[in-house]
């Protein structure tokens, strides 16, 4: 059994090279304002890491200590979503108005109530889990959750999912095949990405897997759920992101500007994505998550990072 002293000595070569990258980044500012080189950073991690099953929101509290000494704040981190949820919307524009207009058309035709119709309705339900939970949790989310602890230990023990999803799930139904139940389930899963280090799309891809959903077609269900929640959090966020009650505040510009990497970077995260998995397994994720998390462990130890 590894030990939190013997990860502490491992990662010790490196403690004093991210010691002196934090002070060079941050002595310059007011440790309550983002800082423009914060924003920029962030921002490409939040785009690269949204789509990608390795928990966008545990890497930008990772990052934002490592580098910038402070945790940028969940508001912050809700609001650039905006950004890689913008991607989305643009990535799958044909898909969304198909789905819409079929919605719409099946509320005054039962004839016209096909797989469009089905979908629209499935998103709506499996977007009220995460919804309320995240609503009554609000101060957990952005506070208690944020322990670098729990994100470590949940970027390793979620790994385990991934693992068992590929498995254990057959692989063997499309899109066309998509039920009420399996929206709801994989719904349920999405409310574990309110905690940093599991990954919205790790969460419901894995359980979309685990329903025999092949690779594709749950990722592309994914993120077609995750559009309502992460609009309305964003949106909910705004307000808080410029006078935050925990973590950083940060300017106008900096959050249109963020948000913009945030769409350029998520953009291709996504068509990378679904070209990945369509031929390698989920689990090559596991295989990055679990030293991560490792790594953060021992960096913890050695009191280059700080918990909260």
């Amino acid at each position: 059994m590894i030990s939190l002293s013997s990860l502490a000595t491992a990662v010790a070569p490196v403690t004093q090279f991210f010691s002196a990258a934090k002070d060079s980044l941050t002595q310059a500012t007011q440790a309550s304002d983002m800082t423009w080189p914060q924003t920029i950073v962030l921002s490409v991690v939040q785009g690269l890491t949204e789509f990608l099953p390795v928990s966008s929101s545990g890497h930008l509290r990772i990052i934002s200590d490592l580098l910038f000494g402070e945790d940028a704040g969940a508001s912050f981190t809700a609001v650039i979503q905006l950004g890689t949820e913008a991607a989305v919307l643009v990535y799958f524009a044909s898909d969304i108005w198909r789905i819409i207009k079929g919605w719409v058309r099946g509320l005054t035709n039962k004839a016209a109530r096909g797989l469009d119709y089905r979908m629209g309705w499935m998103v709506i339900a499996g977007t009220i889990p995460v919804g309320v939970l995240g609503y009554l949790g609000k101060d957990l989310i952005r506070e208690n959750l944020r322990n670098m602890w729990i994100t470590a230990a949940v970027l390793i023990g979620f790994s385990l999912v991934f693992i068992a999803a590929e498995r254990y799930g057959n692989k063997r139904r499309t899109m066309d095949t998509l039920t009420m139940k399996d929206a709801l389930v994989m719904g349920f899963a999405q409310c574990l990405a309110l905690i940093p280090g599991v990954s919205r799309s790790g969460g419901t891809i894995s359980a979309g897997l685990l329903l025999g959903l092949e690779r594709e077609a749950a990722a592309r269900f994914s993120f077609l759920l995750a559009i309502p929640a992460v609009l309305a959090s964003g949106l909910f966020s705004l307000p808080d992101a410029f006078n935050p009650e925990a973590g950083q505040a940060a300017s106008a510009s900096q959050l249109a500007v963020g948000t913009l990497i945030a769409f350029a970077v998520g953009y291709a995260s996504i068509a990378w994505l679904l070209k990945f998995v369509a031929h390698h397994s989920f689990a090559w994720f596991a295989a990055y998550r679990i030293p991560v998390g490792v790594v953060v462990m021992g960096l913890l130890a050695a009191g280059v990072l700080h918990p909260m």
